[in-house]
């Protein structure tokens, strides 16, 4: 399989709206940010990164398994994803506004930020199932290893990308408080794109 990159639009819009949405995964970047600074906010979104990437791969990986073992597992799973993002997406846009002012302990080092990081990102199941839905229609039983690892460092870069600028350049700035100030708005438009894609994976089996 080659990959689509004009297929894989939605993918990366959904993914980007994901990463931009507030929520914890952003609080603990802004918390290590402001306790040991910039270097420490970016080893954190680094580690986040990677736990993300790790997920992403791993739900590749499970999509192209399933697929391989025949079609009515490869239609089960993809109807399964539709129905996830349709869930998903009007959770978000029914969610209230989320409170990024909770305490959580301060990590004391760059290499803490790193593993705060990467266990608020692995060690969250709903980021597989997430990425599962989002890449089901994507994947067959063919992909190769080097498509798989293309598409799951895609994610990866998405998700540390913006958590590292927020730690570099947004995190006490009026841009990232519009965010916060906007981020009801923020988790109302990636739902839409959520049941958009779910809507376009039943109309696919459909017609």
């Amino acid at each position: 399989m080659t990959l689509d990159a004009a297929a894989l639009i939605p993918v990366v819009l959904v993914l980007m709206g994901g990463a931009v949405s507030p929520g914890p995964s952003l609080a603990v970047v802004l918390r290590n940010t402001i306790v040991g600074g910039r270097a420490r906010g970016v080893a954190c979104s680094v580690g986040h990164g990677i736990g993300f990437g790790i997920y992403a791969f791993l739900a590749i990986s499970g999509i192209a398994l399933l697929k391989s073992a025949g079609m009515q597992w490869a239609v089960a799973l993809e109807l399964a994803g539709a129905a996830f993002l349709v869930w998903i997406g009007v959770s978000m846009i029914r969610a209230p506004e989320r409170d990024l002012n909770e305490e959580d302990g301060h990590p004391e080092s760059e290499r803490d930020g790193f593993i705060e990081g990467f266990l608020i990102a692995f060690l969250n199941p709903k980021i597989f199932v997430f990425l599962t839905a989002i890449f089901s229609q994507f994947i067959d039983a063919e992909m190769v290893m080097q498509d798989r690892l293309i598409l799951a460092a895609v994610a990866l870069f998405i998700d540390t990308s913006w958590y590292v600028i927020v730690a570099t350049t947004l995190s006490g700035t009026p841009m990232l408080e519009k965010l916060r100030e906007k981020g009801k708005l923020v988790d109302i438009t990636v739902g839409v794109i959520l049941l958009g894609l779910a809507a376009a994976i039943l109309l696919a089996r459909l017609f």
